[in-house]
């Protein structure tokens, strides 16, 4: 069994033993399955830079600079990687998994389980993923290739519910351990702790090129398992007027009206409110058009739209080429959310709104492909049409604030899935209403990094 490193070194990569760093960025080119590349789950490169993109005006038609952290260089291509890592090693220092005796079940649709895949191949782990069907070729692909077996669940992204009935059924083996990141607060702490001191960090230096004040003003996050939004908690414990923008599918809006349905945007909108998820600390709900993300990226990765960006916007060839690299479908998704921030909260040229690319175009290809037989290949004018419409004229709709009445909305909508399916009681739900639950769970972030450097 192998582990990793701790919280504090993923946070601040530099901080890793010299000789350990150097043989793991070696290897990250090399070998990028061997088992050392747990040491690159960061937001950090080589230069200890956090990975992001400033998009352009041209691009996101507004004067307020956004943002992008981008985790395609992560040992995935994703920063769900790094929720896998901290969720099972966790587990394995609490004494709640043993490497040896345990198989592994990562409920995913999508990201999470090619995390989990890979990290349980370089921790010596036996594991199976079980992801809806009607994922991505792509994903299924990633899963094969890093050594883990696959359970198809019927449906697409909002159909977490077969999930949970098929690990229900495995649970049943007193050698399996589910490994929920829709309910393990592992995965909460990892956001809470890596990627928002990282945002934190990167928002400081953006001021020294003349991007902000130093601060966040908002982070924008669409929701799958809650994780990534939790990383505004701790930026809003540095700002207090740090703003938290949740996201969800117009075609699944669960948390902005109680709503259903299934989307095309792949990794969010998952039907349901997670275990944790901080609702009480959100300040806004905003839905996104599903098509309109995913002709989105088609604008983004395609010939004839770089044409258009640079020809017709004035989009450098160097921001075409970032534009085309880091973003997917829910990257997109989070873009629009993060132009409709601006807009609704009248930010200035002085704020600062980050969001989040949380996989890259490698993973929808086959999506691409689809969309091309479906609509026909995009020419010059819907690529003109797509940048005016969907970017420029992102609009005001379906926003909802974060008020008492909507917060406390959120919350009872976990009841549904954690008390009366998922065999929590009332009396933990409501636990979640006090702040003090939230900093406790946070707190516990120096004590497993002890373990982890004990147990290494």
């Amino acid at each position: 069994m192998k582990l990793g490193p701790t919280l504090s070194e993923m946070r601040e990569p530099w901080t890793i033993d010299s000789a350990t760093r150097k043989k793991a960025l070696a290897a990250k080119a090399s070998d990028t399955l061997d088992p050392i590349n747990l040491y690159n789950i960061t937001w950090y490169d080589a230069d200890d830079e956090v990975q992001h993109f400033v998009v352009p005006p041209a691009v996101t038609g507004v004067e307020t600079p956004i943002v992008v952290i981008y985790s395609k260089d992560f040992p995935t291509g994703s920063h769900k990687v790094g929720a896998a890592y901290s969720v099972l090693a966790e587990l394995i220092v609490s004494g709640e998994v043993d490497p040896a005796k345990h198989r592994l079940v990562w409920p995913s649709t999508g990201n999470y389980g090619v995390g989990g895949a890979w990290v349980a191949g370089r921790m010596d782990c036996n594991s199976l993923v079980v992801l809806p069907e009607g994922m991505s070729r792509e994903r299924f692909e990633l899963i094969e290739r890093f050594g883990a077996e696959v359970i198809k669940t019927p449906g697409s992204e909002s159909n977490v519910k077969e999930i949970y009935d098929k690990t229900r059924e495995l649970r049943q083996d007193p050698n399996v351990r589910i490994l929920n990141q829709f309910e393990v607060m592992g995965n909460y702490r990892f956001h809470y702790d890596v990627t928002g001191n990282s945002v934190a960090a990167l928002a400081k230096r953006l001021e020294k090129r003349g991007f902000g004040r130093g601060v966040a003003s908002a982070f924008v996050s669409a929701m799958g398992s809650a994780g990534t939004i939790a990383a505004g908690d701790r930026l809003k414990q540095i700002h207090p007027e740090h703003k938290i923008v949740g996201l969800e599918p117009i075609q699944c809006p669960t948390l902005y009206n109680n709503g259903y349905g299934a989307h095309e945007i792949q990794g969010i909108g998952d039907k349901h409110v997670t275990w944790i998820h901080n609702v009480g600390n959100m300040d806004a709900m905003m839905c996104i058009d599903d098509m309109a993300c995913v002709r989105g990226l088609q604008l983004f990765t395609e010939e004839t739209g770089w044409r258009v960006m640079e020809d017709r916007f004035g989009v450098s060839s160097d921001d075409v080429r970032m534009l085309a690299s880091v973003f997917g479908i829910s990257c997109v998704c989070n873009l629009l959310g993060a132009i409709k921030t601006v807009k609704h909260y009248g930010y200035g040229k002085d704020d600062l709104v980050v969001t989040v690319c949380t996989d890259d175009i490698g993973r929808y290809v086959s999506v691409m492909d689809w969309l091309t037989e479906k609509e026909g290949a995009m020419d010059e004018a819907a690529a003109t049409a797509r940048m005016s419409a969907i970017f420029h004229s992102a609009g005001l709709d379906w926003i909802q604030e974060g008020t008492l009445h909507h917060r406390d909305r959120w919350h009872n909508l976990k009841y549904y899935t954690w008390v009366e399916q998922q065999g929590k009681t009332v009396q933990e739900l409501d636990a979640q209403r006090d702040r003090n639950w939230w900093l406790e769970h946070q707190g516990r972030i120096p004590s497993f990094d002890e373990k982890i450097r004990a147990a290494r």
